[in-house]
């Protein structure tokens, strides 16, 4: 039932889109991105939250800032916790925990938005793949460069993101609320690879619900020019 979710909630953004052997907390090998070898980051230490989410229920500062390091480059998304509290404090947990470790940029859509934040272990997929949290109102508009929680409908909000292209402000009704912005680095969030467009069904990218049960051993297989999160942390 959750992958029907799911399902439905790439229907719902591709509608809104412009036409155009490892321990279980460990993601499977990193493949080379858009051609070329990126240097290693290591591993973050094992967070039993990895596999407990109950455990990942820290709230979040007023306003904090993450840095993601990719094979791209580096980008820093900024958190006001007033715009979406549900939101920042899940996201806040996420990156405290070490959860974006070796996380796909799976769905890019050009001039809409980017999408990713299913893990690599399949493991920490089946745990954290029913983590639901509250929907918050959208007191922010989603614009370029803003970061928001992927939904299937009411209060299904899991771990799955997107950061904006475009002004998608079609989305503010439909549980899609912001909760941080990129303030540096958005041109490396717009050359992210997106060759591979839509995911499946719709379109020739990678199926979420494989994704979900294989996780990036599939993605090394059948889609290696995805770029990924190296690592993530909080900024003091």
């Amino acid at each position: 039932m959750k992958k029907i979710g799911f399902i439905l909630c790439a229907m719902i953004l591709a509608a809104c889109a412009p036409k155009a052997a490892q321990s279980s907390t460990e993601a499977s090998a990193q493949p080379a991105a858009s051609g070329t070898v990126a240097a290693p980051v290591a591993q973050p230490a094992a967070n039993a939250a990895l596999l407990a989410p109950e455990l990942a229920t820290a709230t979040a500062p007023a306003v904090f800032q993450a840095k993601f390091i990719t094979t791209k480059g580096d980008f820093t998304v900024e958190v006001h916790r007033d715009w979406a509290p549900n939101g920042a404090d899940r996201f806040y947990n996420l990156v405290k925990i070490g959860y974006f470790y070796n996380i796909a940029f799976f769905r890019d859509i050009a001039g809409f938005m980017v999408q990713f934040g299913i893990h690599g272990s399949p493991d920490v997929n089946a745990k954290w793949h029913n983590a639901n949290i509250p929907d918050d109102p959208a007191s922010q508009s989603n614009k370029r460069g803003f970061v928001t929680f992927a939904t299937a409908g009411p209060n299904t909000r899991t771990t799955q993101l997107f950061v904006n292209f475009g002004d998608n402000g079609m989305l503010d009704s439909q549980g899609f609320a912001p909760f941080g912005q990129v303030v540096s680095g958005m041109d490396i969030v717009d050359g992210l690879y997106n060759g591979y467009g839509e995911g499946a069904p719709q379109g020739r990218g990678p199926d979420q619900g494989r994704l979900q049960g294989e996780g990036n051993a599939y993605l090394a297989k059948d889609f290696p020019l995805l770029d990924y999160v190296k690592t993530a942390r909080l900024v003091k």
